[in-house]
């Protein structure tokens, strides 16, 4: 059993980089716009020094030092703006942005309101604050803000995209795709809007529209790295095997860091029978992330078919070892040792399993076979009947239990 491909979407990070290139045009002159933040800094700098008062000089000197990453000495600067005139609206919106890129969520999300209190028309700092109560998992708020600028501006093909990351992220893929719909209809170059609807259809495994939608985004950027990653998982998934690995290759190609490419490829060798190929693409995605539970897991899968058991329990314990609620990796350890004839601890690993996720039918069916094996019937009866509880049509369970019974003779 392996565990979900690695899909990759574009969220809301890439959303709140562009908000605050937007909203800041204002009043900044022209330095401010270019690459060269240094000179940028230095000519405010000097504008400071001829007027301790421009409160615009400090504002502006805060975006650069914001854009190259200094982001305490962004938000000194922005503060001193704000000190020089607390009615700056787009100053604490800029803060904001220096809090979030922080990680200090709680400021952020203070600056923000903030600015929102100055001018309740600021619809880039209600989608900035959806996007902070996004990355704190907050995603009715985060919803509620989204929803907020597109009153505010019915044409704000951001909020429709973070809106929509927001529903995925809920588990909502029709509204997400709703909302990755409309930012396309209003930026039809949205690449970004493409893949992530892309993902949302695939999550609902509607695969060719999917497929669509990562080659519409491939049309607009052919190098574009997620869309060939997430095309080759829906063609992995629609049994398209040779189709996947062109794309994961494609992926790799344009970035050979990228493990969970080869993680994926190498899932998509595994379903084709090509197990030495899917254990070279997963030690690769060891070597780029050597704590990778996944690739651990799906290479003790590839051994485990091989028939090289003892390597399999290795990299599951390995998993394992990375990541200690990791209900496949038990249950895959257990089925190998069950390959190996160590029922006892077979058993050990599908109750740990079970431990983690009750609702595993096929876990029960594993430790079932185990306890028949042992002749402890009734157990391995109890086991059969609940994971048929859980998967009414799960017919070896169904074929298992006749068994069982036929051995205790009834």
């Amino acid at each position: 059993m392996k565990k979900g491909r690695t899909v990759m979407t574009a969220l809301a990070v890439l959303a709140l980089i562009m908000a605050g290139c937007m909203a800041r045009g204002g009043n900044a002159p022209a330095s401010s716009a270019v690459s060269n933040y240094d000179q940028a800094i230095a000519d405010y700098t000097q504008a400071i020094r001829l007027n301790p008062n421009d409160t615009a000089a400090y504002n502006n000197r805060g975006n650069a030092y914001s854009d190259k990453g200094d982001y305490d000495q962004a938000i000194a600067d922005f503060t001193q703006a704000i000190n020089l005139d607390p009615n700056l609206a787009k100053t604490y919106f800029s803060r904001g942005i220096a809090y979030s890129d922080k990680g200090n969520y709680d400021q952020a999300i203070a600056d923000y309101t903030q600015a929102i209190k100055i001018d309740p028309n600021y619809a880039f700092a209600y989608n900035n604050r959806g996007n902070v109560y996004e990355k704190k998992s907050n995603y009715d708020q985060a919803i509620a803000d989204y929803t907020q600028a597109l009153r505010i501006d019915s044409n704000a093909a951001l909020a429709y995209y973070n809106r929509g990351n927001t529903y995925s992220d809920k588990g909502n893929y029709d509204q997400a795709i709703a909302d990755f719909t409309q930012a396309i209809r209003l930026n039809p170059n949205d690449i970004a809007a493409y893949n992530n609807r892309g993902v949302a259809y695939y999550l609902k495994k509607d695969y060719d529209k999917a497929i669509a939608d990562y080659t519409q985004a491939l049309r607009l950027d052919p190098n574009d790295v997620a869309a060939y990653n997430n095309r080759g998982n829906t063609y992995s998934d629609k049994g398209n095997y040779d189709q996947a690995i062109a794309d994961f290759t494609q992926a790799i190609r344009l970035d050979p860091n990228l493990a969970s490419a080869y993680n994926n490829r190498g899932n998509a060798y595994s379903d084709k029978g090509n197990y030495d190929q899917a254990i070279a693409d997963y030690t690769q995605a060891i070597g780029l992330d050597p704590n990778d539970a996944t690739a651990y897991n799906n290479r003790g899968a590839a051994y485990r078919r091989k028939g090289n058991y003892d390597q399999a329990i290795v990299d599951y314990t390995q998993a394992i070892r990375f990541d200690p609620n990791y209900a496949a990796a038990y249950n895959n350890r257990g089925a190998a040792y069950y390959n190996k004839g160590n029922y006892d601890q077979a058993i050990a690993d599908y109750t740990q399993a079970l431990r983690l996720n009750l609702n595993y039918a096929m876990v029960y069916n594993g430790r079932g076979n185990a306890y028949y094996l042992k002749k402890d019937y009734d157990k391995a009866i109890a086991d059969y009947t609940q994971a048929l509880r859980l998967d009414p049509n799960y017919t070896l369970a169904k074929n298992a239990l006749e068994d069982a019974w036929k051995a205790l003779g009834q």
